[in-house]
């Protein structure tokens, strides 16, 4: 997923990167990567351009968890180990249960 709006600017000199996780009103997770959380999820439920296709009339979209990143590099990181897991992995997650997660996943949300 690629970011068109800079990560620092006068509100914020230290950009944070934010990796979330998006549920529709079908129940589907989307993952995504963004500096600016408010402004994702306006894009994502259309009332501003620049959602994802994947998301178009499928709202009400609720944030189920994000992760609050330094760095662009791991947030993509982290975006990317998220996307392989399944949505019971996703699940598990979200709940807090890292017990049933991929050690590798575990070592990399805990740094």
């Amino acid at each position: 997923m690629s970011i068109s709006v800079s990560a620092q600017n006068e509100d914020n000199p230290t950009p944070l990167w934010y990796v979330y996780i998006l549920e529709n009103r079908l129940g589907q997770l989307y993952t995504g990567v963004t500096v600016d959380l408010d402004r994702r999820l306006r894009q994502h439920r259309g009332e501003l351009a620049g959602g994802a296709k994947a998301l178009k009339g499928k709202a009400p979209l609720h944030y189920r968890l994000s992760f609050k990143l330094t760095t662009k590099q791991s947030a993509m990181q982290l975006e990317y180990a998220i996307k392989q897991l399944n949505k019971a992995h996703k699940l598990s997650l979200i709940k807090g249960c890292r017990e049933r997660l991929p050690p590798q996943l575990v070592a990399q949300i805990l740094g």
